[in-house]
């Protein structure tokens, strides 16, 4: 089978073309941001097409015309006027102080300077800014593109640093603001990146600012959707299927399921991180490949300074909270959205409210893998001993699941700020979603809220938590409330467990399991 490459990270539009492989056409949207305005924000994920798209887009202006036979733009454009570009990439840097900054934004300017021609009083970067867009307009009669790739990340690598942030905001308050005062210079203005940061002046200072990030019409802008993955990369799935003795449908779907599922507009196709599964059919393997090339250790340290309940990610938000810049207030889940780290699962019929949720199992094992130590005290082997949980429970043996448990909070040094029962909650919270079974954090009913409700094919566990009471007062809580109630017809056993934990100890100390229908000797209780 005769196939294009694939493009594993390759993030030039020319560089790809011109070795012939493959390229899935977004040029569509570029045509139409074209048509429709001048001035564009997007935010995606990392690793999501960002940079290549800014590439295409370059290419494009540029009159390269040779590169988009076969693609929509090479059959509707005519002129293919050549055009100024200013691209500034900022994500080669580590921004780990203020200098790193200085230089990228010199050497940007420098380069455009050596074009266009600086005057003595521009001392600035500002000034300098300002006044190579105006000269590349006058030298060339062309209005000028303007393109910024990764616009936050400077920010971003300094959220911990906040007099550093501090000083990079400053900076970057008064390049970006340029932008406004010299759009009479440039006919497309695009800035990409991650997140909106609020006190940064360019949102409210450029109010042309388009920011086409949940729009309808360039959902798909980035990323790749199931039509597109069946049209372009068929024949790299049969390949895939044909190499590890599967079927076409079982690959297809694994594949879907591992890698599909964002959704950053409402009602909107899901996406493919386009990374994750170039790597996946380029090395026949189903793997963590986005994950791995950037751990969301900033995201953990806000998570864990906040106490934040985990179980909260998934829980309704009022929808234009996701358009929240990261500053504005105190919840991190704008920022996990942004991040690809969470997506929109459904929305209300009328869309003020939204549910939010891990997009695919990529995402969710590489995320909860990635937090468990920081909240539990695990060994090398944490694989092998969630395999055991997970045993435990399909098998209804719910004290070896508590027993085991409790190994997970041995030794474990936190952190003065922790709140015990927060914390205790999030690692149930991380334990059960790396168990990839069906799991409800405080599940409602009709008479309460169970902490934790499990189900398998063949059983149901409701578990109630306290905090420094007793196992037997988290069992009549079950009892009282009537937490089984609604399980009373189901074909699975019901399984109540009764938990406490212990603050003086940090772990849990006390639990009591009871069996409804009596096939394990009823009542059993531990510590």
């Amino acid at each position: 089978m005769n196939l294009q490459k694939l493009p594993i990270g390759e993030q030039s539009f020319e560089k790809l073309r011109r070795a012939n492989r493959l390229y899935v056409d977004k040029t569509e949207y570029i045509y139409q941001m074209v048509q429709d305005g001048s001035f564009y924000f997007l935010s995606r994920p990392r690793r999501f097409g960002k940079s290549l798209l800014l590439s295409t887009i370059e290419a494009y202006f540029l009159g390269k015309r040779e590169l988009f036979d076969g693609l929509y733009i090479g059959s509707v454009e005519q002129e293919w006027a050549v055009h100024p570009i200013m691209h500034l990439d900022l994500n080669p840097q580590t921004y780990d102080s203020e200098q790193k900054l200085d230089i990228a934004l010199d050497m940007f300017l420098s380069e455009k300077e050596e074009l266009y021609g600086k005057k003595e009083w521009e001392n600035d970067y500002p000034s300098r800014f300002m006044g190579v867009i105006k000269r590349a307009y006058e030298k060339t009669g062309q209005p000028v593109v303007v393109l910024i790739d990764e616009y936050d990340k400077p920010l971003l690598q300094a959220i911990s640093n906040e007099e550093l942030q501090e000083k990079f905001r400053n900076t970057l308050r008064g390049f970006y603001s340029v932008l406004k005062s010299t759009s009479q210079y440039t006919c497309l203005v695009l800035l990409t990146g991650i997140t909106k940061f609020s006190k940064l002046s360019i949102f409210s200072d450029l109010n042309n600012l388009n920011d086409i990030s949940r729009d309808k019409q360039y959902a798909s802008i980035c990323g790749l959707t199931d039509d597109e993955v069946d049209r372009d990369l068929a024949g790299h799935i049969h390949q895939f299927a044909e190499e590890s003795g599967q079927s076409y449908e079982t690959v297809r779907e694994a594949i879907r399921k591992m890698y599909d599922g964002y959704h950053f507009v409402d009602k909107s196709p899901g996406l493919y991180n386009p990374f994750s599964l170039m790597c996946a059919l380029s090395k026949k393997t189903l793997g963590s490949y986005w994950f791995e090339t950037g751990t969301p250790t900033m995201l953990v340290e806000i998570l864990k300074r906040k106490n934040y309940p985990l179980p909260d990610l998934e829980r309704p938000i009022d929808t234009t909270a996701l358009d929240n810049r990261y500053g504005d207030n105190d919840s991190i889940v704008p920022l996990l959205y942004q991040s690809g780290y969470l997506s929109i699962s459904r929305t209300s019929s009328d869309g003020q409210t939204c549910w939010l949720a891990f997009p695919n199992t990529e995402v969710r094992d590489g995320f909860f893998k990635f937090l468990l130590p920081y909240y539990a005290s695990v060994e090398e082997n944490t694989a092998l001993e969630i395999n055991k949980f997970v045993n435990d429970i399909r098998q209804g043996q719910a004290e070896l699941f508590l027993k085991r448990l409790q190994s997970f909070f041995a030794d474990f040094r936190y952190d003065a700020q922790t709140v015990p029962e927060a914390h205790f909650r999030n690692v149930l919270y991380i334990l059960c979603k790396l168990i990839g079974l069906q799991v409800d954090a405080e599940y409602q009913t009709s008479d309460g809220r169970i902490d934790l409700l499990i189900r398998t094919d063949k059983y149901v566990y409701i578990i109630e938590c306290k905090i420094d009471s007793s196992a037997r007062v988290a069992l009549e809580q079950i009892h009282t409330k009537e937490y089984a109630l609604p399980w009373a017809v189901d074909n699975r056993q019901t399984i109540l467990v009764g938990l406490n934990f212990s603050t003086k100890s940090r772990r849990p100390d006390d639990y009591i399991i009871e069996y409804e229908d009596d096939t394990q000797g009823g009542t059993q209780g531990g510590t």
